[in-house]
């Protein structure tokens, strides 16, 4: 009883808002079943190398890296309403003629515009929540959205294992109705605030929305820290390429297994992250909880090298779930609290453009390192760099906050 009552205290004072955001994304993340599959489509389903999967996978971290930036910059210039809405309403039509192009070629160029598009959405997102949250509840709207994302993950994968076992279609139809329909309920919603927050903000004086922080491609502190979460994401987001292909070439698990153990990870960070949170934010600084977390991350990878028995698969994902609640939702609360009122769009849009980086490093390398050396190697390099990169984080993320815990 005293665990529910901690439990539900841990979402107090986040806005209706705040809460609507997070069933917006949700509602679209239950729908992203494409991006887990789409490596394990272009190779059993398709018929594409390793090689050339991984080439395909890296357009999509090429448009996310575009969208990043050009979400932030039209944040700021229009206001994340607008954003949010075009990226989900023009998202949808892509992903349902993405199958009618089985070419390395042709998915390429779609996955990219498909990716440009749909990562818009992100910095527009994370500005909404700043607009949206209190400040002392930052990290919990953060966490909240996360989780958000994590339960739809959770849904997806299992739900695009039994459909992907069926048709792969299937897995690009119910991706565009959820988008389409995540777009209706936001504008729904949000509409009619938007309107009420633009008047409003006409009587405020101009310098109350002028930019009063640095430009983040200024901030060098700031850079070397984003530089850090490419560094960590590279790493992490494994769990969108590599992992499945492990799953499936090593483990030799079926498609409606993979996806049962991926979406377990989304379950595991909608039961734990927001109780994990408000303990980190009792206990720990900024810096102490995000070296935790990508410790932890790179645990949840050297486990994978003793074996790929069901039971060490699940203890391997269960770390890396913890790891990844004491990284993420932090890392963008590092960017809120650096951004100025006026620039908080772009900074985002940086810490966006960070993780996309990722996207476009992670196939190649990662299926490179596989096929050239093997899962071990990949698993190995993993740990020492996320070792690395825990103690280079701890240290600029210090920096950069060190006169609000002197206080």
């Amino acid at each position: 009883m005293q665990i529910l009552k901690s439990y539900t205290n841990s979402f107090k004072g986040l806005s209706q808002e705040v809460w609507m955001l997070s069933v917006v994304m949700l509602i679209n993340r239950s729908g992203s079943m494409v991006l887990p599959f789409l490596g394990v489509y272009m190779t059993d389903y398709l018929r594409f190398s390793l090689e050339s999967a991984g080439l395909v996978l890296s357009f999509y971290g090429i448009g996310s890296v575009l969208g990043s930036w050009l979400g932030g910059y039209l944040t700021d210039k229009f206001g994340e309403y607008y954003i949010q809405s075009w990226s989900l309403f023009l998202s949808a039509p892509i992903f349902l003629i993405i199958p009618f192009f089985p070419s390395v070629e042709m998915m390429a160029v779609l996955i990219f515009l498909q990716s440009t598009i749909s990562d818009t959405f992100r910095p527009a997102n994370s500005v909404a929540i700043t607009k949206y949250a209190k400040p002392q509840n930052l990290t919990k709207a953060f966490s909240l959205n996360r989780m958000a994302v994590n339960l739809g993950f959770s849904i997806g994968p299992a739900l695009g294992g039994i459909l992907s076992g069926i048709s792969y279609n299937f897995l690009f139809i119910v991706n565009a109705i959820a988008a389409l329909s995540a777009g209706v309920i936001y504008v729904i919603f949000f509409r009619k605030r938007n309107t009420i927050f633009q008047k409003q903000k006409k009587m405020l004086p101009v310098e109350t929305f002028t930019e009063k922080g640095r430009s983040p491609y200024r901030d060098f502190p700031f850079l070397f820290y984003s530089l850090l979460c490419t560094v960590f994401a590279i790493c992490f987001f494994q769990f969108f390429n590599t992992i499945p292909l492990f799953y499936k070439e090593a483990a030799k698990l079926s498609q409606s297994t993979i996806g049962f153990v991926l979406g377990y990870s989304g379950f595991i960070i909608v039961l734990l992250e927001m109780p994990l949170v408000s303990i980190a934010e009792r206990t720990l600084k900024m810096h102490q909880v995000l070296f935790a977390g990508i410790i932890l991350s790179g645990l949840s990878y050297l486990l994978l090298v003793l074996g790929s028995s069901i039971p060490l698969l699940v203890l391997s994902m269960t770390i890396l779930s913890v790891g990844e609640i004491w990284a993420l939702p932090f890392m963008s609360t590092v960017t809120a609290m650096r951004a100025g009122l006026g620039s908080k769009g772009a900074y985002m849009g940086l810490n966006g453009i960070a993780f996309s980086f990722s996207f476009i490093i992670t196939p190649f390398l990662g299926t490179y390192i596989v096929s050239h050396f093997g899962f071990d190697v990949l698993w190995y390099g993993s740990f020492t760099v996320l070792l690395i990169t825990a103690f280079l984080i701890f240290r600029i993320v210090k920096r950069m906050f060190v006169k609000t815990y002197d206080q």
